[in-house]
């Protein structure tokens, strides 16, 4: 037990250093609080018209109706990661997974706002009531841990979801048929690629197992 206290304070000096490359990419809102997701130079426009995906004239492809459920699925996720994070805040006694947790909500919460609820407007997808099911007992699981059981779950959630996201992002970002998408896609796999990392640091400092690392991580070590 002791060893791996040792471990965690060791380890522990390195996260900073990672947040401080995470910055590199992030921006500070404009009241001065907390790390933003990067955003695009320019927010995305709105379809001309012929645009593919938003022609009235035009019937729904496989495609666009793919874009819509990746939208949807962004903002369920989107506010799955904000619940978390905010329970993490409250339940965690460690201040490397509060500080992870502090950018779940801040990031994930501008990429929503400024991000996927304008294209879901745009494409006339209804925005979604909260998390998924999947993500509700997810939820509700972590609401009855505490302490160093609580924070292993946290962390092995959250590598999974952004394994999980990396992949629909890079899927979506060459699929896209709407250029809107097409462009939240490519920057939002840009902001959940650092978001990996970060977790992955962070699990190493808690000797957390997950199932293998990014490249990026794994090549610092």
């Amino acid at each position: 037990m002791i060893g791996k206290q040792i471990a965690r304070n060791v380890g522990f000096l390195s996260v900073p250093l990672l947040l401080a490359s995470v910055a590199l990419w992030a921006q500070a809102p404009p009241g001065g609080g907390g790390q933003q997701p990067n955003m695009p130079s320019q927010q995305p426009t709105s379809p001309t018209p012929g645009s593919p995906g938003m022609n009235p004239g035009t019937a729904p492809t496989a495609q666009s109706f793919g874009d819509q459920a990746f939208v949807t699925k962004a903002l369920e996720g989107g506010d799955a990661e904000v619940q978390l994070g905010q329970l993490a805040q409250e339940k965690s006694q460690s201040n490397d997974v509060k500080q992870l947790a502090q950018k779940m909500v801040s990031d994930h919460s501008q990429m929503s706002e400024k991000w996927f609820k304008p294209i879901a407007k745009e494409l006339g997808v209804s925005e979604p009531k909260g998390p998924s099911k999947k993500d509700k007992k997810l939820i509700e699981k972590l609401q009855g841990l505490s302490g160093a059981q609580f924070d292993t779950e946290y962390i092995q959630a959250m590598a999974k979801d952004h394994k999980q996201d990396l992949k629909d992002f890079q899927n979506e970002a060459q699929a896209a048929q709407d250029p809107n998408v097409k462009q939240v896609a490519q920057q939002g796999q840009k902001v959940i690629s650092q978001h990996l990392q970060l977790i992955e640091q962070i699990a190493q400092n808690h000797n957390v197992p997950i199932e293998g690392k990014s490249k990026e991580v794994s090549s610092t070590q």
